[in-house]
C-alpha cells in the first residue's frame, strides 16, 4: 500500500518584518500560527501535531491552546524547519496526527522574550574553538570560505555578485527589507566584518516569523488555499564545529540532504524550476549549487556570477532576496519554504513563469545540519 501524499495547506509569515520591539519571540511564533490558520481556513482546535525551534513545542502548543498528539522539538539551527517538515511528513503518513503546524518566531533584532545562547565553557565549542577568539558566525564562517576561495579560485567580485544578485530579487519584493540596487563595488566598498565578509555579504539581523501547516494531500480540497505537495525530503547533520569539517570546501550534511531529498522526489536537476538556498552569508549558496551537483565546485560561484540565478536566469534561486536582502532573524530556514511555497502557489512577488518544482536547502550552525525539501505544484 502506497503512502499517502502530504500537502501544504496553510502558509504565511508574521503580520510584520524586520523590526518588532512590541512583541515577544513567543509572540511572533503565534502571531505567524494565527495568520497560517486564517489563510488555512482553520482554527488551532484542527491542530494535533506541532514542531517548532527556538522555543519549545510545549511552549507553544499550550499559548495556543493546542493539546498535540504528536511533537517534535528538533534544533539544529535554521535548517530546524526543514527538519520538521521531514518528520511531519512521517507523522502524517503513519497517522500520528492529521493536523500538523510548524512554527518559527525570534527577536533576533529587539531581543524580546529571546533566550539564552548555547555553548557553554564546558561544550565542544567552549572548549576547542572560543578559546581561539571567534565572534560569532561572521568569523566562524571564514574558515570554510577562506580554503574554498583559495582551492578554486574565487575572487571577492565572484562573492560579492551573491549579495548584488540578491538584492536584484529583493528589488521586486515589497516585503524585503532592502530593495535599493547594489554593485559589485558597493558590496567591496561596505565595512569589513571580518576577512573576507563585508557587510553586505552578512545577513539581516530582524525580528519576525512564520508557520506552515501540512496535511494529507486527499484532505486538501477542504482547504480554501492551493496546495503545494511535499515531493521529497532530506537530512543530515555534520559536525558541531566547523573546525572539523571533513573538506572545508564541501558541507557533507549538504550532500547528504539534499541528493537524498531529490532521489526521493523522483526528479533530476533539470527538473528544478526554481531553488532557495540558504544565505546568511554570500558562499552558502556556492556550496550549495556545488554539494547538490548543479555544477562542478569550481565553477559554483562563476555560475552565480555569470547571471544564471538572477532574474532572467535559467535556475531562478533566492527570489525573495534571501536572507542577505529580504529577512533573517536569525535560523532562516522557515523563509526560505515560505518562498518556496509561494512560489508553488503562482503568488510571488517576483513569481518564476511556469515553475513546477522548487527545491529549498537549509544549513544549521557553521554546516553542522541541512535539511531540503522539494516542493511541487502537483503531486508526485
Amino acid at each position: 500500500m502506497s503512502l499517502p501524499q502530504i500537502a501544504v495547506v496553510g502558509a504565511a509569515e508574521t503580520t510584520d518584518l524586520g523590526v518588532i520591539p512590541n512583541m515577544s519571540q513567543l509572540q511572533l511564533h503565534a502571531d505567524a500560527a494565527l495568520n497560517a490558520f486564517a489563510d488555512a481556513g482553520i482554527t488551532a482546535r484542527d491542530i494535533d501535531g506541532v514542531a517548532t525551534a527556538g522555543e519549545s513545542p510545549t511552549t507553544v502548543a499550550n499559548y495556543l491552546g493546542i493539546t498535540p498528539t504528536w511533537v517534535d522539538g528538533t534544533a539544529v539551527g535554521g535548517c530546524s524547519f526543514m527538519i520538521h517538515v521531514r518528520h511531519a511528513l512521517a507523522a502524517l503518513q503513519t497517522g500520528q496526527c492529521t493536523t500538523v503546524l510548524i512554527t518559527h518566531g525570534e527577536s533576533g533584532r529587539s531581543g524580546i522574550g529571546r533566550g539564552g545562547r548555547p555553548g557553554g565553557a564546558a561544550s565542544l565549542q567552549g572548549q576547542f574553538e572560543m578559546p581561539f577568539g571567534p565572534m560569532g558566525p561572521p568569523t566562524l564562517f571564514t574558515l570554510p570560505v577562506l580554503r574554498f576561495m583559495k582551492d578554486y579560485g574565487v575572487s571577492h567580485e565572484q562573492l560579492a555578485m551573491v549579495a548584488v544578485v540578491q538584492r536584484q530579487w529583493a528589488a521586486m519584493n515589497p516585503r524585503a527589507s532592502f530593495r535599493d540596487p547594489i554593485t559589485v563595488d558597493d558590496v567591496l566598498d561596505s565595512r569589513m566584518i571580518a576577512y573576507p565578509f563585508h557587510l553586505l555579504e552578512c545577513c539581516l539581523v530582524t525580528d519576525g516569523g512564520g508557520a506552515l501547516i501540512l496535511t494529507t494531500a486527499d484532505r486538501a480540497a477542504d482547504f480554501p488555499t492551493t496546495p503545494v505537495y511535499i515531493l521529497g525530503t532530506g537530512e543530515s547533520v555534520e559536525t558541531p564545529l566547523v573546525s572539523q569539517m571533513e573538506d572545508l570546501t564541501s558541507s557533507r550534511a549538504f550532500s547528504v540532504a539534499g541528493p537524498r531529498a531529490m532521489a526521493d522526489a523522483g526528479i533530476t536537476h533539470a527538473d528544478v524550476d526554481h531553488m532557495m538556498v540558504y544565505d546568511a552569508f554570500a558562499h552558502l549558496p556556492i556550496y550549495g549549487l556545488a554539494d547538490l551537483g548543479f555544477c562542478e565546485r569550481g565553477e559554483a560561484a562563476a555560475f552565480i556570477a555569470d547571471g544564471n540565478t538572477a532574474p532572467g536566469g535559467r535556475l531562478p534561486m533566492n527570489t525573495n532576496g534571501g536572507g542577505l536582502s529580504y529577512m533573517h532573524s536569525g535560523m532562516y530556514g522557515m523563509y526560505a519554504m515560505q518562498e518556496s511555497v509561494r512560489q508553488m502557489r503562482g503568488v510571488a512577488p517576483a513569481q518564476v513563469q511556469g515553475a513546477a518544482i522548487s527545491l529549498c536547502l537549509g544549513v544549521g550552525g557553521m554546516f553542522g545540519a541541512s535539511g531540503c525539501v522539494v516542493f511541487g505544484r502537483e503531486p508526485k
